[in-house]
């Protein structure tokens, strides 16, 4: 029988994954390994109780938190970007043209440098690769 994850519960399942392991800021190499072995450790459970998903969401917010100011990556311009997500994808410069409505020459010009993408191009384009429009922020 499935345990019910009671708000009593929710909340003893919680304190003793803080007591495992304190949501303290990341400061160290040592103390992020720490961190991704915690998460690690969560993730690979078939199934996360609601105080289990919390508890990862802050432990996630701190690792990325970390490596963001520790390891910041560089934005990439329109078109290394664009490449990446078409290859990412599997899918050809045509099949992009044709699933967004933008033009074929506008993705090869983009592809080569040669031209950068507008505010309507990105909404096309995030929605077609499903991802944020902010990853052609550049």
């Amino acid at each position: 029988m499935a345990t019910v994850d009671r708000p009593a519960n929710r909340q003893d399942r919680y304190m003793e994954l803080v007591r495992q392991f304190p949501l303290r800021p990341i400061r160290s190499k040592k103390a992020l390994d720490d961190a991704v072995r915690m998460v690690d450790a969560l993730l690979d459970k078939p199934h996360l109780t609601a105080a289990e998903r919390d508890y990862l969401d802050v432990l996630g917010g701190l690792v990325e938190q970390y490596e963001s100011k520790e390891h910041p990556i560089e934005p990439l311009p329109d078109g290394p970007m664009l490449r990446q997500l078409i290859e990412a994808r599997g899918v050809s410069q045509t099949e992009v043209a044709r699933a967004t409505g933008i033009v074929d020459s506008t993705i090869s010009a983009v592809l080569k440098g040669k031209r950068s993408l507008n505010r309507e191009h990105i909404g096309r384009l995030a929605q077609f690769f499903h991802v944020s429009p902010d990853v052609f922020a550049f």
